[in-house]
């Protein structure tokens, strides 16, 4: 193979941007332009000769456009082998023009589906005559050149520009490359969207325990975004690839300030993110996360004093941290986070102010998001293992005071059962074994990640005492506090850890086999106790 001199080209595009001012370039290099509908009009509007595909097919475009570029004289033009004597021999006798360059993106399925539309609107998005003139245009990236994507214009101008109005080798072979994983990433998200959609509209609900949730095979439909400058550690390599529609999530925020995000960024700002989504329209909250497990979280009538409650739970931990919060930035508050090193700040907006105030922090990365998650949602959760995918649905259960079950003598006051819904929140958003003690909307103490459930309930109650002493408060907030279990308590040593740190209320599952020993000592000591028969492991 070798360079190609581009004579004519095809342009066939759903997003038209640059592609008036392309085609102009290529004009005035003597290159033929071929168009389809509304591509062709808008060329022709800005007064450039062009030739419509129905003039070269013989056929009107029919089928509301369904049926156009579907042709031999077409297919042919893409997919002959030029110096194949055969193929020459059939181009001649069917008068099939070579067509040296293919423009064309296609029609906007992502889009579409990540705006809601109804079906039908969506299965009209599913680009059929797009796609396969771009496979045929790529498999003979030997005497075609194939452009997929409008951030390439400036590329392929400069490629032409170098080469005499010819394309390399090397150039065609790249967007060849490009070219095929645009259309699988097509073909994926066509292929999930009707799975999810016929999952998540099955008449048992999308808690149904149903195979269509799973498709035979999982094809993934993500786009490269960033390569970052190492993963979890130094020595591993990572990237960030994201939805190529919708989402609301860090991938999607504006970084406004900042170095660029890291691998243990990206993980770690995405925790605290699904976190304080938790409490979305409701009182200013802050979430202050560190390897992926929160360290304090505070709700209050300001963002501010949210952060300082937050903090106070363990300011150690703290240090280097990431936050979240789900009201926007306010100078004040900004003022006071930036008293300590910070690693990220997230929030879905942040005033004049609060950008002064973090400016002077060259190194904070500062993120603005336009939307809180919905924690909620549905979708599927992918942890690669040796050999293969371990796939699951989202954890986006839930839930609310009128589900709870009280299970000692004594039911939880008004304010009890408002601190065990607020830590249960949080528990269930730390790393397993989970304990959570909190009270009046802050967390008192966290314990996380240990191999057994006692001993994350004492180091909880240990850091709820360092925080008083570090603090100067007469006792720990443990004092009076709820305590949330993300899953049930297999023994009442667990129970009894909760009974030493104050405690006077507990949220858990329930369901062990020892659930009636666990109730007997609640009682004992006269705390209260509801069961939500939802587990919320995370490993």
């Amino acid at each position: 193979m070798s360079d190609v001199t581009i004579r004519r080209a095809l342009l066939s595009v759903s997003d038209k941007t640059g592609v008036v001012e392309l085609a102009s370039r290529l004009h005035k290099g003597g290159v033929e332009l071929v168009s389809t509908g509304g591509t062709a009009r808008a060329l022709r509007d800005a007064g450039l000769p062009v030739r419509d595909v129905a003039d070269v097919t013989g056929f009107p475009e029919m089928m509301d456009g369904r049926v156009k570029t579907l042709h031999p004289l077409i297919h042919g033009g893409l997919l002959a082998v030029r110096d194949d004597a055969d193929h020459a021999a059939s181009m001649e006798a069917h008068d099939i023009g070579a067509i040296d360059l293919l423009v064309c993106n296609l029609y906007p399925f992502e889009e579409t589906v990540a705006r809601g539309a109804d079906r039908a609107e969506v299965i009209e998005n599913i680009d059929i005559g797009g796609p396969a003139m771009i496979r045929s245009a790529s498999k003979n990236h030997g005497y075609v050149t194939i452009v997929t994507d409008p951030a390439d214009y400036a590329t392929l101008l400069e490629e032409l520009a170098g080469n005499d109005g010819a394309t390399t080798e090397a150039f065609r072979i790249r967007m060849a490359g490009k070219a095929f994983a645009r259309t699988a990433s097509y073909d994926a998200a066509i292929a999930n969207w009707f799975a999810w959609s016929d999952a998540f509209s099955h008449p048992a609900g999308p808690e149904a325990l149903d195979a269509s949730l799973f498709p035979p095979v999982m094809p993934l439909a993500f786009r490269r975004d960033a390569v970052l400058r190492y993963g979890e550690n130094p020595h591993q390599q990572a990237a960030i690839y994201k939805a190529q529609a919708g989402g609301a999530g860090v991938p999607q925020a504006q970084q406004v300030q900042g170095k660029e995000l890291s691998y243990n960024n990206f993980n770690d700002a995405d925790a605290a993110l699904e976190l304080v989504a938790e409490f979305a329209g409701q009182d200013p909250a802050v979430v202050i996360l560190k390897h992926a497990n929160p360290c304090g979280v505070a709700q209050a009538a300001t963002p501010l004093a949210a952060w300082r409650e937050a903090l106070a739970c363990d300011s150690v931990s703290a240090f280097g941290g990431i936050v979240a919060l789900n009201t926007p930035l306010d100078g004040a508050t900004a003022a006071a986070i930036a008293e300590i090193f910070t690693e990220v700040v997230i929030a879905p907006g942040a005033d004049e102010e609060a950008r002064e105030i973090f400016a002077a922090k060259k190194n904070l990365r500062l993120l603005l998001t336009e939307n809180l998650p919905d924690p909620r949602r549905p979708g599927l959760m992918l942890k690669s293992i040796a050999g293969g995918l371990l796939v699951q649905s989202r954890d986006n259960g839930a839930v609310t005071a009128d589900m709870l079950q009280v299970v000692t003598k004594r039911a939880p006051t008004e304010r009890e059962l408002a601190d065990c819904l607020f830590a249960w929140t949080i528990a269930r958003h730390v790393k397993s074994n989970a304990i959570v003690f909190a009270k009046d909307g802050v967390t008192a103490g966290i314990g996380a990640g240990q191999m057994n459930r006692r001993d994350s309930a004492r180091i909880a109650a240990i850091r709820a005492r360092e925080a008083a002493e570090t603090e100067g408060w007469a006792e720990p907030r443990t004092i009076g506090s709820a305590m949330a279990s993300e899953a049930f308590l297999p023994f009442a040593d667990g129970l009894q850890a909760a009974i030493d740190a104050g405690a006077t209320a507990v949220i858990q599952p329930g369901g062990a086999m020892r659930d009636d020993e666990v109730i007997a000592a609640a009682d004992e000591a006269g705390l209260a106790m509801v069961f939500t028969g939802m587990r919320h492991f995370r490993h």
